[in-house]
């Protein structure tokens, strides 16, 4: 299995044909994964850093940060403006429906919380700590949070996630000499990380019961 990949990542296209599709593929991914908060997007931005650390332009990793920085906060807008249409109409909509599903509703009291005491800082960290961006957006949508104010706070937030992933990814790709090792250390990586807060809720849920 380990050398047929090894022959795949040999056969790939040169490194400006490489750019050229790569950069608007991972735009796309990273926009409709923050807009439909099913892809990955941090393991794709990890992914992308390890790819471009490896290639010869020194502008690579600039471009790779660029690239997904401005596709988070693009789906982070349009999720929202969705979201906003589904507060104000007296049905609803499945944006909103979405996004109430998708958040707890302690999550969603404690984002609410956060956000009456810190304001739109509190984006910034949404966007850091994994399954912690819906219940934030849905408690600015909730506060009736305007449009422009969200996407104030949104900028750097998008900025800080992406310089996280990326940086996980140059972790990642510096410890193999090959680029496929440094994509599945970083994708390694990046799940654990993102699965680790959920395990760690679990685990205490479990020993809390048992101690009741």
């Amino acid at each position: 299995m380990i050398q047929e990949f090894q022959s795949v990542v040999r056969e790939l296209p040169t490194e400006s044909a490489q750019q050229a599709v790569g950069y608007p593929t991972l735009f796309l991914l990273v926009a409709l994964g923050s807009l439909v908060p099913v892809i990955p997007t941090g393991a794709l931005v990890s992914s992308a850093a390890v790819v471009a650390l490896h290639q010869s332009s020194p502008f690579s990793l600039l471009f790779v940060f660029i690239v997904a920085s401005a596709a988070a906060f693009l789906g982070d807008v349009c999720l929202y403006w969705l979201g906003q249409r589904g507060v104000r109409s007296k049905n609803g909509s499945k944006w909103l429906e979405t996004l109430t599903r998708r958040a707890a509703p302690e999550r969603l009291a404690q984002a609410q919380e956060k956000l009456a005491e810190h304001g739109g800082t509190v984006l910034v960290l949404s966007r850091l700590v994994p399954a912690g961006r819906i219940p934030v957006m849905l408690a600015c949508l909730l506060g009736k949070m305007p449009l422009k104010t969200f996407a104030r706070g949104d900028v750097p937030a998008c900025l800080a996630w992406a310089a996280t992933y990326q940086l996980i990814g140059i972790l990642g790709g510096s410890l193999f000499p090959e680029p496929w090792q440094g994509v599945v250390a970083a994708v390694a990586l990046t799940v654990v990380i993102s699965g680790a807060p959920a395990l760690w809720r679990s685990l205490r849920a479990r020993f809390g019961h048992g101690t009741a």
